[in-house]
């Protein structure tokens, strides 16, 4: 029987050296992140799936985040042109 503190540190090692290779691919997941992907493949998720699926995220993402820039300075030059 395996002992269970050498598993948890053969995890620990193991996401650590994930970490390390996803950094310098500059994959931009943090450990949280990655280990749900991990988790997700073990489950059966194809990887290139779940790779065009983050990748889309981020697009839709970045996309808000710019309509979002858009309607802060909107409201600020409205907001200015109403106190002039």
């Amino acid at each position: 029987m395996a002992n269970p503190a050498a598993n948890l540190n053969a995890v620990r090692e193991t996401m650590e050296v994930l970490l390390e290779i996803s950094r310098i691919l500059n994959t931009g997941l943090d450990m949280e992140t990655l280990s749900i992907c991990v988790r997700l493949c073990e489950q059966g998720i194809n990887p290139e799936a779940l790779s065009a699926v983050i990748k889309e995220l981020r697009k839709a993402t970045e996309a808000l985040k710019r309509r979002w820039r858009c309607v802060q300075a909107a409201r600020a030059v409205f907001q200015y042109r109403w106190f002039i």
